[in-house]
């Protein structure tokens, strides 16, 4: 496993295999001799699935063949000294050919005006975004061995595809792991004489594995989303959300604590950075929490392993606390680039009294924090935020009764309560809506608090989402 991890994370096959310098060569001929072609490939497989996550299996499936191709051609004894920058040139011509096979990018016809090199390097920069909503449903144990018996490659080619695009910001030594296991796991079960009973056994083993990997995939994700100085608000958003009544000391700490984790964890080169990682920080959360709050105390009764991490992690917010509007910070605190406290002290503050979710809270203080900084680079930082002051405390009242609007009663209920407590709302808030215009309203608020009411929504279409729906109230 480090030789792979060393072909996966140093000569990142995406760009060594199109930038045609010697040295880049050299490292993919000495993995390719030591892999063979058949690990070489999956591996490529694995890389391009998640690098062209939107791209169709036959797309995905066209372009590793060519690499594969073009790495067996150019690393053979005797090939050509210049086959290597030949091919890849032929490559990247072929990717901006109108009818190309591999995966379509709104970003190929700009790489495409440019020559040599420079289109290469521009090709080998593009990516997909990683899916926030992976639809990969594993088959039944009979579907599962039918394909399998019928075609084992073409089975496991289809599983690295779906796998891999689906959850794409696992770990990439995390996600090779865990489909080898399952690999294996589908290998040893649809040969033995007992599938059902074999299965059952073999999930077991990997279980710990499968919850490590989609949990990582959701971490990671929104990680990549915000960035290590939103993630680390936004932490301290959930954290403040889910027990308001402490003080900022017993939270802000684990909020940096998971922050440089996920830092560390989600481009780490070790397979168990997360496995070691996340048992520790769990241990802290429950230390810190579960003696001053109920449902933490009872996520933490249980041994402090993943599944203790996940009922913390996806814990809802409970109910704000009824408290004095807090203060906007001064210039004074703010502008002191060296101090955040008071912007912590703020987000904290705000947070725990406010009953919309993290995505809500996280957009509105992004703009906020925008202001911020405008006042403190402005020739009279102290004017500007008493000019703001009062347009900042507006878009935050526009901002939380939008996300109450859309997201009220949402975790208490079932869907179809929800959507008839929604109707009722609205239904009082506009008496001259038609039934038709009322059931759009309906119809759209709903699947908004399916996909952002909850603790842990996907940052990037939420944040889309949310400025729609800002804007539409703005024009309405």
């Amino acid at each position: 496993m480090k030789t792979v991890l060393v072909f996966l994370l140093t000569v990142i096959l995406v760009h060594a295999l199109e930038r045609g310098r010697d040295y880049e060569k050299d490292k993919v001929c000495k993995e390719l001799a030591h892999l063979g072609k058949d690990d070489f490939r999956t591996l490529s497989l694995i890389l391009y699935s998640r690098k062209f996550s939107s791209g169709t299996f036959e797309q995905v499936s066209q372009l590793v063949q060519e690499v594969v191709s073009l790495t067996e051609e150019c690393c053979a004894e005797g090939a050509d000294p210049d086959c290597y920058d030949n091919r890849t040139s032929a490559l990247s011509a072929k990717s901006c050919e109108s009818d190309s096979p591999f995966p379509v990018h709104e970003g190929t016809p700009e790489c495409c005006t440019r020559q040599g090199l420079e289109r290469k390097l521009c090709m080998a920069a593009l990516s997909h975004q990683a899916q926030e909503f992976p639809t990969y449903v594993e088959p039944t144990n009979d579907e599962i061995c039918e394909a399998f018996r019928k075609d084992p490659r073409g089975f496991a080619d289809l599983f690295l595809y779906e796998y891999s695009s689906n959850y794409g910001q696992v770990p990439l030594p995390l996600l090779v792991a865990y489909t080898k296991s399952y690999l294996s796991m589908v290998g040893s079960c649809c040969t033995s004489p007992g599938p059902t009973k074999c299965f059952l056994k073999e999930r077991l083993k990997i279980r710990n594995l499968s919850l490590l990997t989609t949990v990582s995939n959701q971490l990671c994700s929104q990680h990549a989303a915000y960035g290590r100085e939103k993630s680390r608000l936004s932490h301290l958003i959930k954290l403040a959300q889910k027990v308001p009544t402490v003080d900022l000391k017993d939270v802000l700490p684990l909020a940096e604590n998971i922050t440089v984790m996920l830092s560390k964890c989600c481009e780490s080169t070790s397979e168990d950075c997360l496995a070691k990682e996340l048992p520790e920080y769990t241990t802290k959360v429950c230390n810190n929490l579960s003696k001053k709050n109920s449902k933490f105390e009872d996520c933490c009764r249980e041994k402090k392993d993943l599944r203790t991490f996940k009922c913390l992690y996806f814990m809802p917010a409970a109910l704000p606390l009824k408290l004095p509007a807090f203060k906007l910070p001064t210039n004074t605190e703010v502008c002191d680039r060296r101090n955040t406290k008071a912007l912590d002290q703020y987000t904290f503050e705000l947070s725990r009294r406010t009953p919309v979710p993290e995505v809500f809270l996280s957009k509105i203080l992004e703009t906020t924090l925008r202001s911020f900084n405008e006042c403190c680079e402005s020739e009279d930082s102290a004017a500007c935020f008493t000019d703001k002051g009062s347009q900042m405390k507006k878009e935050l009242s526009s901002f939380v009764e939008k996300g109450q609007e859309v997201c009220a009663d949402y975790s208490e209920n079932t869907f179809t309560e929800y959507k008839k407590k929604l109707s009722e709302r609205l239904r009082t808030k506009l008496p001259d809506a038609t039934p038709t215009e009322l059931a759009s309203l309906v119809d759209k608020h709903s699947n908004l608090a399916s996909k952002c009411c909850s603790i842990n929504s996907p940052p990037r279409y939420c944040d889309a989402q949310i400025d729609a729906e800002m804007k539409d109230t703005l024009q309405s």
